[in-house]
C-alpha cells in the first residue's frame, strides 16, 4: 500500500514538529486510591502524580486526576473526565535553567493524554512579575472544544535559607 504525497508530507511535518517543540515535563505517579470496584479490568481511581517544572528548578507540581477503570480504562481507550486538581510548591532554592515566557499566553510545562483521540490535560505556567510569583493553570482540551473545569496554583518565589530568589529570566 502506497502513501500519497500529501500524506507523506503531513507525516514528515508532524515528526519534524515533534522533534523541534520543547519537551513538556514527565510525571511520576506518587499513589492512587480506588473509587469504584470494577469486575473486569482495574477499578476507577484517583491518581496523584508529580512533575518538576522543566525550566524552573526548585518547583514541583502535584496533580490529582480521575482515571476510569473497567476494560476500556485498562486498555487505555476510555475518555477520562476533565476533573483535575493541581498544587505546586517551592521545594528548594529556585533557579532558572533557561528563560521562561512572560506573556499573557503562558508556557506549557506539562501535558498528558486523556483519551485515545485529541483530549489532553495541560498545565501552563504564567509569570506574575508584580508579585514575584509563578502561577500554574491545569485544564483539559479537545480538538473541537475543551472543558471550563480548571485548577490553579501559585508559587511565590521566596528565599530558601540564606539564598535569595534569583532575578527571573524571561524571553
Amino acid at each position: 500500500m502506497r502513501l500519497s504525497t500529501k500524506l507523506k508530507r503531513l507525516l514528515i511535518t508532524v515528526l519534524a514538529a515533534s522533534m523541534v517543540l520543547p519537551a513538556a515535563a514527565m510525571a511520576e505517579e506518587i499513589g492512587h486510591v480506588d473509587t469504584a470496584f470494577k469486575l473486569l479490568g482495574r477499578n476507577h481511581q484517583v491518581t496523584v502524580e508529580a512533575f518538576d517544572d522543566p525550566k524552573v528548578k526548585g518547583v514541583t507540581c502535584f496533580i490529582s486526576m480521575a482515571r476510569k477503570g473497567g476494560l476500556t480504562g485498562t486498555l487505555g481507550i476510555a475518555e477520562e473526565t476533565s476533573d483535575a486538581s493541581i498544587a505546586c510548591r517551592q521545594i528548594g532554592p529556585i533557579s532558572f535553567g533557561e528563560p521562561i515566557e512572560s506573556d499573557e499566553e503562558g508556557e506549557e510545562v506539562f501535558k498528558k493524554r486523556q483519551s485515545i483521540f485529541f483530549k489532553r490535560l495541560n498545565v501552563v505556567r504564567f509569570l506574575d512579575a508584580k508579585r514575584n510569583t509563578l502561577v500554574y493553570l491545569a485544564y483539559s482540551d479537545k480538538l473541537i472544544d475543551g472543558s471550563p473545569q480548571n485548577s490553579v496554583s501559585a508559587v511565590a518565589m521566596m528565599p530558601w535559607g540564606e539564598q535569595l530568589p534569583p532575578k527571573v529570566l524571561t524571553k
